[in-house]
């Protein structure tokens, strides 16, 4: 039995965490979560669509006549930190002396890939002018210019870029100017999502940060709006404090900050489920605050969103028509069959042996429960050996069979089944999804009825010198949305540019 203290009880009334909820969290720290079990790849053909330029003109051209008729939101993770990004480079200024040693000896010495792809392409930096703006006119060595360089790009007094929400750093250079992946997803939203000339987006970030998204909304919104002819309303949310999750030591008892205050540790984007579910409209794109692309590339980018709305809309007219059949009076057993067929063949459901078995009121019954449910078509790339989760065919605790997007942390790298399974993947999931989020009737779905629990994370980390365990929510594309309908389409790389490290600048997807 766990013993809370009444000042533990206090802390989770503040955040507002049940005790229920805290309780059922160690409970899975102590079962622990199990691995998925991996049927099969998705491929082109099974579970990933391929179509062609005709299918895909044909999809564009439905998407731009119906989304005058629509609701169309962009909804942007986007409290990201940007420390991650320059990792490398924090690591460099605590390891290399200019005056001790050259560039050359350093690279030679430590291999640091990082740093020599940075002076060799720090004049394409999108923020090189700004920096090199405030620096000395002249420099000793080559090293002494990189390290200056860095420190500048880093410094508290200085720039201060490793402290800035991702969202908010230079990415591209345009001429004289510079482009921040804020301005850039304003600018996507002109291109796919809008309607009536307003595009509407919605920014995940941190609370620290919103006044400097504000900020520079106000700096760039009015000219990207000239520059467009869109009018833009963006709002923003936080993560929520209830949705932080327990920390556990290594005896699955509540690990204790110094003050004796339990440990509460946000729980991973998986928590974002309950932002989105706070949005309501009829279509939602969902993609991540670091992939963006140079305006060169845009056009490519924005017909891709078109072709996975154009899906949407076209499979859920028939999930809707479906629907309503099932709940009226004259759906005949023939009726039950085809809807049963749609399912399978267009939805991607799989049904249990003894499906046939069942009687006519039982089959409706549960062809309701499978077509009632959002829908989301996911964007998938060719692999191309970048990092990330992928499609695959999966086995719940139920025996069901879904379409999933896992991530290799979920998966038991001890059995070679299921590492073959992994290696016959062929795409990966660059978070590009299409949601469609309300009924028939037009009635928004409760998301949080629609997550699998049991598709968390568990890692190691420490504290205070002292191991703990952290517990992740199912991730947003994953357990979050696990019991959605879910078709997967084959998209262009060229929609997939994430900015992971600070050299990814560099690539020339993000040089304008």
């Amino acid at each position: 039995m766990i013993e809370f203290t009444e000042q533990d009880r206090k802390q989770m009334a503040e955040k507002g965490i049940a005790k229920e909820k805290v309780v059922d969290q160690i409970n899975t720290f102590k079962e622990g979560i199990p691995f998925v079990d991996l049927q099969g790849a998705a491929v082109v053909g099974n579970g990933i669509y391929r179509f062609t330029d005709q299918e895909e003109q044909d999809l564009i051209a439905l998407y731009e006549t119906r989304v005058k008729d629509l609701d169309v939101l962009k909804f942007v993770p986007a409290s990201g930190a940007a420390s991650r990004m320059f990792k490398a480079l924090f690591a460099f200024l605590d390891s290399y002396k200019p005056k001790d040693e050259t560039l050359k000896a350093y690279l030679e010495r430590t291999g640091d890939k990082d740093i020599k792809l940075l002076s060799e392409g720090m004049e394409n930096m999108p923020f090189y002018d700004k920096v090199m703006n405030r620096l000395p006119n002249s420099f000793e060595t080559e090293g002494e210019k990189v390290y200056l360089f860095v420190q500048e790009l880093l410094g508290e007094n200085a720039l201060n870029y490793g402290f800035y929400p991702k969202g908010l750093l230079p990415f591209h250079k345009y001429g004289e100017n510079t482009a921040t992946p804020f301005e850039e997803h304003l600018k996507e939203g002109a291109l796919y999502a809008s309607s009536s000339n307003t595009s509407n987006l919605h920014f995940t970030i941190s609370e620290q940060h919103e006044e400097m998204f504000k900020s520079e909304l106000e700096e760039v919104g009015d000219r990207v709006s000239k520059d467009t002819g869109i009018s833009y309303v963006v709002d923003y949310s936080f993560q929520k404090p209830s949705t932080d999750t327990i920390a556990v030591d290594m005896e699955n008892k509540p690990f204790r900050n110094p003050d004796g205050t339990v440990l509460f540790r946000p729980g991973g984007h998986g928590a974002l489920i309950e932002n989105l579910n706070e949005q309501d409209a009829d279509i939602i794109f969902i993609k991540n605050i670091d992939n963006v692309a140079v305006m060169k590339d845009a056009k490519d980018v924005a017909d891709s969103k078109k072709t996975l709305a154009g899906v949407l809309l076209k499979v859920q007219k028939r999930a809707f028509n479906y629907a309503k059949m099932l709940d009226g009076v004259n759906a005949s057993q023939a009726d039950l069959g085809t809807i049963k067929e749609f399912l399978e063949n267009e939805l991607n459901v799989k049904f249990k042996e003894g499906y046939d078995k069942l009687s006519d009121g039982e089959k409706r019954n549960l062809l309701k429960s499978k077509i009632n449910r959002p829908i989301r078509i996911c964007g998938m790339v060719k692999n191309e050996g970048e990092p990330g989760g992928g499609p695959f065919w999966i086995k719940n605790a139920k025996g069901e069979i879904s379409l999933q997007i896992i991530e290799s942390a979920q998966i038991d790298m001890d059995n070679q089944e299921q590492v073959e399974i992994l290696q016959h993947s062929t795409h990966f999931n660059p978070v590009d999804l299409v949601c469609g989020i309300r009924d028939y009737k037009g009635d928004k779905f409760d998301l949080l009825n629609f997550v699998d629990t049991k598709q968390g994370f568990i890692t190691g980390k420490t504290k205070d010198g002292k191991e703990l365990k952290a517990l992740e929510l199912p991730g947003l594309w994953n357990g979050a949305m696990a019991h959605w309908n879910t078709l997967m389409v084959e998209v262009p790389l060229v929609t997939f540019n994430p900015v992971k490290t600070v050299t990814d600048l560099l690539k020339e997807s993000h040089q304008a």
